[in-house]
């Protein structure tokens, strides 16, 4: 008998938390057949010895919606040992949607996400109107990873409401009745689950709250039954967390209409948090209301990052000093010819003035320098550029210019405006309800690069502070969250399960810093990172990256809820 594939001779971690052995795994067809002794050989074989094999890792915060349909690869989540992805996050999605309702779909997701809105237009083929069409579009469009997503509420009040989904006036019960359908029928086409977005941050471009922020805990039970009535589906929120004032009476409230949808409908919840020194307390003041209406039959689940959540800026994208004319003047060149100004003393000493005269009030001790490879995001107070600019004896005008000139622009300038402390991050890490998501992959590509969570994880909380055993670690970012979201057969290795798997060196897991590239469509530009560590990469059972690299198979499937559970 000879299988398709044989990865030889590695550390198999399972992905349930069982300690780890070593093993061959053999695949056929797509699946794992056998995990042990395998004497067959494979018609292609991985060798896996002094590599850690585990299942691929499942991230249920992306926004990869767009991106997924021309960018089959879904880099960066590629780079980082993802194999599956959720879309529809935060209730951002694509549909429902009419021909007249794109051109406001694309702008609100560009408001949100920081996806370009003409990249979005162009890149699309909007063949879809209900949800389930657009899943089936899905289907349609070759891909590397396996690709899955909710129905956002923003898509879906637009569509029935209107402009009247913007304001603070509740549904009528014909809105509530007519948007609770729709749920049901993306939740009957295969559709992972429902997302809202309550959050202060998420706006149209008008500067208005994006629809459904105001909606009352009514509209949202109705959509929470529908999901019920089928017993599949998640309940995402971006969650209305505000700053600390009567006693955190509206923090409660918010954990509670939550955990009101998980006992109504019986569906996981899942929504974001995240420390912020804005409201230095407010974290472990949501986790104790979590764990009061858990108390209460109302279990809900909390997820956050493992690191902290940061702005980017750097001469390859925006600065602090573009509002200055003479950093602006430079957005219509190459990095080559930026680097060439900053070469030049005269023209140097003009944009050192000119940042100087445009600094923006920022706390500088919180703003840290990435310059160095492999990107290291524990930083220290010697890492702020306060800290970099007082050694040079300059400002922190200066020492950007300089620090970008002596790195040729490659040197980018992190600003964590979330989860700032590492002891809330391990604190909020150790609840064993708490989740991994939010790392956004597809989303703020001018800003944000997160997308290389999973990396980060196992170098930094398993291999060099040895914090959590990888077993643990490999949980977290494989059957836990394949289980949250009803992925079955995802998340484990055991005969039977679909072959999505790793092989990684641990000791070489590594992170580059990120880059700028201009790839998207019409060139619009975005941010992605690299990883190291990974020596290949399978989704069901099809080599799909190795050694950091697109093999060029494209075995991803779209993945659905079902079958009802009544």
């Amino acid at each position: 008998m000879t299988h398709d594939l044989v990865v030889r001779g590695g550390t198999v971690v399972d992905g349930t938390g069982a300690p780890s052995r070593k093993a061959d795994v053999a695949i056929d067809d797509g699946r794992i057949v056998e995990i042990g002794r395998v004497d067959a050989r494979g018609r292609r074989e991985v060798d896996a010895d002094g590599k850690v094999v585990s299942p691929g890792f499942v991230d249920i915060h992306t926004h990869l919606d767009a991106q997924i349909m021309w960018e089959p690869q879904g880099a960066s989540s590629c780079w980082h040992g993802v194999t599956s992805v959720v879309l529809g996050n935060c209730g951002v999605s694509f549909a429902p949607c009419t021909g007249d309702e794109r051109d406001y779909l694309a702008h609100l997701m560009e408001a949100v996400e920081d996806i370009p809105a003409d990249s979005i237009l162009d890149g699309l083929r909007w063949d879809w109107t209900t949800y389930g069409d657009y899943l089936a579009a899905i289907d349609r469009t070759p891909k590397g990873l396996n690709v899955g997503g909710m129905i956002g509420h923003c898509a879906l009040r637009h569509h029935v409401m209107g402009e009247r989904g913007l304001s603070e006036d509740p549904a009528t019960a014909d809105d509530i009745a007519t948007m609770a359908d729709l749920v049901d029928e993306a939740m009957a086409a295969g559709a992972l689950g429902f997302a809202t977005s309550r959050t202060l941050l998420h706006r149209v471009p008008d500067g208005r709250m994006v629809p459904g922020t105001w909606a009352q805990p009514e509209e949202l039970y109705a959509f929470a039954d529908a999901m019920g009535r089928r017993g599949r589906g998640v309940f995402e929120a971006a969650p209305r967390f505000e700053r600390p004032g009567n006693d955190y009476e509206a923090t409660r409230a918010e954990v509670h209409w939550m955990a009101e949808v998980r006992r109504r409908s019986g569906r996981p919840v899942t929504f974001g948090v995240a420390q912020s020194d804005l409201g230095p307390e407010l974290y472990e003041r949501i986790f104790e209301a979590v764990e009061t209406e858990a108390a209460a039959g109302g279990d809900i689940r909390p997820q956050t990052t493992p690191r902290g959540i940061a702005l980017l800026f750097s001469l390859q994208a925006r600065t602090f000093f573009d509002r200055a004319p003479e950093w602006q003047a430079l957005k219509a060149l190459a990095l080559a010819e930026r680097v060439a100004v900053l070469d030049n003393d005269e023209r140097r000493a003009e944009l050192v003035a000119a940042a100087r005269a445009n600094t923006p009030p920022m706390k500088w001790d919180g703003v840290y320098v990435l310059a160095s490879e492999p990107a290291q995001y524990r930083f220290t107070p010697e890492d702020s550029l306060a800290a970099h600019a007082a050694r040079r004896g300059t400002d922190v005008a200066e020492a950007f210019v300089d620090i970008t000139r002596e790195t040729r622009g490659r040197a980018l300038f992190s600003f964590p405006f979330l989860n700032q402390q590492w002891s809330a991050i391990e604190w909020m890490l150790r609840k064993p309800y708490t989740v991994l998501g939010l790392a956004d992959s597809g989303a703020h590509v001018g800003l944000i690069m997160d997308a290389g969570q999973p990396t980060w994880f196992l170098a930094h909380w398993v291999r060099d502070t040895a914090w959590l055993p990888i077993e643990d670690a490999i949980r977290r970012l494989t059957s836990e969250p394949a289980e949250l979201f009803g992925l079955t057969d995802r998340g484990v290795l055991t005969p039977g399960a679909w072959a999505d798997v790793n092989v990684i060196d641990i000791d070489a897991l590594a992170l580059p810093l990120p880059e700028y590239v201009h790839d998207f469509p019409g060139g619009a530009g975005r941010y992605v990172q690299r990883g190291s560590g990974y020596d290949a990469t399978i989704v069901n059972g099809a080599v799909f990256m190795e050694g950091g690299e697109h093999t060029g198979a494209l075995a991803g499937v779209t993945l659905r809820s079902g079958p009802d559970i009544r």
